[in-house]
């Protein structure tokens, strides 16, 4: 995969996951981190420093994320695809979440902005690069449980049922320049540093209700990443993809 990926919130569980496997296939890969320095680049060193770079930004700030694409073309020259991936202060977590009774609007806004605000500011940095080029490809990682609220995450799962909405309204605009977007929805994923405190429980549940009586992994994830990231996946926009092990079916 001769391409440059910037993956945000990469420098550990799913983003870190999906970074390697995307290296692994050849990408440069630039890591994206907000408070894991250490983590981050210490997956460069992993990875290897000619095929990725860590660089700083919060998502949710514009201008940050505006420098962090101009270092990142710097580096490798362009940037060829972006896994908007980055998770904002949520944990998944059965036992704190909030009942609906108890939420409060902030809790969603902090949720909208780190989910569709992030993927607003990425994809609107890279953008004029992929029409220049007629080429550009862009990945945001979403959830089944909008479509299957096992457990009802109310915040995080509105922010993420509106990022397919705004994913098929941009991959409507932009095909005309070659850029496609699309977003991966995986199942909960056992385990990452965010569904570390979900209750043996509610992944046996998961498992036992999920046909191939299994519950999804990072790599999973990860895997379906790389193949839209890759030349074989050109042709595919605007797409809702769910990597569940079958728990919902489209």
């Amino acid at each position: 995969m001769a391409r440059t990926v910037l993956v945000t919130g990469s420098s550990q569980g799913l983003g870190a996951t999906i970074a390697k496997t995307l290296a692994a296939q050849g990408a440069n890969v630039i890591v994206n981190y907000y408070k894991s320095k250490d983590a981050a680049e210490a997956l460069v060193e992993e990875i290897g420093k000619e095929k990725a770079i860590a660089l700083y930004a919060d998502v949710t700030n514009r201008e940050e994320v505006e420098e962090m694409v101009k270092q990142g073309t710097e580096r490798f020259g362009q940037i060829d695809v972006v896994v908007n991936n980055a998770l904002v202060g949520f944990k998944f977590d059965p036992v704190k979440q909030k009942s609906f009774a108890d939420l409060d609007w902030e809790d969603y806004q902090q949720q909208i902005d780190g989910t569709l605000k992030a993927a607003f500011n990425v994809a609107q940095s890279v953008v004029p690069q992929f029409i220049e080029r007629k080429k550009g490809s862009i990945i945001s990682i979403g959830t089944n449980l909008y479509q299957n609220p096992v457990v009802p995450y109310h915040e995080y799962t509105t922010a993420k049922a509106g990022l397919i909405g705004f994913t098929r309204n941009i991959a409507a605009e932009l095909g005309q320049h070659g850029i496609t977007a699309n977003v991966v929805s995986g199942g909960l994923l056992k385990t990452t540093n965010a569904s570390s405190v979900t209750t043996p429980e509610v992944f046996d549940l998961i498992a036992q209700s999920t046909p191939i009586r299994k519950v999804t992994t990072p790599q999973d994830v990860a895997n379906m990443v790389a193949y839209l990231a890759s030349e074989q996946a050109d042709g595919v926009t605007g797409q809702n993809i769910t990597v569940d092990g079958g728990l919902t079916m489209n």
